[in-house]
């Protein structure tokens, strides 16, 4: 009886299962999306498209509406810069040779480069990297409408990177600020710039990283790692999420050749709001400063000097008579904490430090001699690069 039984039940599955091949072969629209099969005879799996849907429930089957909304607000930055005349004793000026071939070398030969930006209000102020601007005698942009104008600087900032412009123009199309916060890695995101002086280009790529420091690029670094393409001439352009607003200022890259590895750099839009918010403000970014020489505690440094912590930042130098030094300060304390936010390393300590505003006084927590001890200091003002020994 069983035997009969096990052999009906077998002889059924087997009908079922020629019956789901069939119409899996010859018409996969009447079974389950699940069951479907591709033309391979594969089990077809839920797009990773039509996971990656739109509030409206729509896949996104194009970037080309984002494309559409950032593409009016990058534009692109031409420079230029006057040549170094010879002066007029240098013995070259006697040379007949050279003037046959060279021409008059007191006659000063012009330069230019070119980079992108971001126009980020109506009025025409425009984001872009400090060094795209740096050292020029005049500064042009082009928009992607086609119209052309000269650009004025409103400040820079060497330690982001980030320089502010303005143009006088009528009917722009700032771009809509996004939230860098919110970003994920493995976000998709859109590079819009003019590498290489082709023209505007976009790409695409993803987030590979967030909060990348201790590149050595700027002083004050929290880079948005992405590998979408990114080479010479995307620098001060826009890094957009999928709905077209901003979410860093393209910066560097990471290269061997020139060109682009997959590994790019950009600013996250907050820093670079607070940057042009302070330079429009003030015509400069204040920072806070309390003179010490920081140096990261690596897990080498904690074994070697028997400290009790493996993160922090060492004082390896106090500046006499700096803010650290009236609050009593001393080489070799272990900064941990500012204001309750913790000290892994010098980077954080810097970012954090320029935060503050100036005059305010602030509590810093440090390990001294294995013990923890709170320091209020009065911040004072960083000075501007250029001839400073200590942070």
């Amino acid at each position: 009886m069983l035997k009969k039984l096990w052999l009906t039940f077998a002889q059924a599955v087997a009908i079922g299962l020629a019956l789901t091949f069939v119409v899996a072969t010859l018409r996969p629209e009447w079974l389950p999306s699940k069951l479907a099969r591709s033309p391979a005879g594969q089990a077809q799996p839920a797009s990773p498209v039509a996971r990656d849907a739109t509030a409206s429930g729509a896949p996104i089957l194009s970037y080309a509406d984002a494309a559409a909304r950032a593409i009016p607000a990058v534009v692109n930055i031409y420079t230029s810069k006057a040549g170094r005349a010879i002066p007029p004793d240098h013995p070259y000026l006697n040379d007949p040779l050279l003037r046959r071939f060279f021409g008059d070398p007191q006659r000063s030969q012009p330069t230019s480069s070119l980079g992108s930006g971001v126009v980020v209000s109506k009025d025409g102020l425009i984001l872009t990297n400090h060094h795209v601007i740096e050292g020029a005698d005049g500064i042009e942009v082009l928009l992607s409408d086609g119209r052309r104008s000269a650009a004025s600087l409103v400040g820079s900032d060497p330690e982001s990177d980030l320089a502010v412009l303005r143009v006088e123009l009528p009917d722009l199309a700032p771009i809509e600020l996004g939230e860098a916060e919110q970003a994920r890695i493995g976000d998709v995101v859109l590079a819009i710039g003019n590498p290489f002086g082709v023209g505007q280009t976009v790409t695409m790529g993803i987030i590979s990283a967030l909060g990348r420091t201790q590149l050595g690029i700027n002083t004050f670094e929290n880079f948005i790692q992405t590998d979408a393409a990114i080479n010479p001439g995307n620098s001060g352009g826009a890094l957009v999420d999928t709905h077209g607003r901003l979410l860093g200022i393209n910066t560097a890259i990471y290269s061997r050749t020139g060109g682009s590895l997959g590994i790019g750099f950009a600013i996250p839009v907050s820093t670079a709001r607070n940057v042009m918010d302070q330079i429009v403000r003030n015509g400069s970014v204040v920072r806070g400063y309390i003179g010490v020489e920081p140096q990261d505690v690596t897990p080498e440094l904690a074994q070697a000097f028997k400290l009790p912590r493996k993160d922090g930042a060492i004082i390896a130098g106090v500046m006499r008579g700096g803010p650290a030094d009236k609050a009593g300060v001393r080489a070799g304390d272990i900064l941990v904490e500012v204001e309750g936010k913790a000290i892994p390393n010098t980077a954080t300590m810097l970012n954090v430090i320029a935060q503050l505003a100036p005059g305010a006084s602030s509590r810093f927590t440090f390990v001294r001699d294995g013990k923890e001890i709170d320091l209020p200091i009065t911040v004072g003002k960083r000075p501007k690069p250029g001839g400073r020994a200590a942070e």
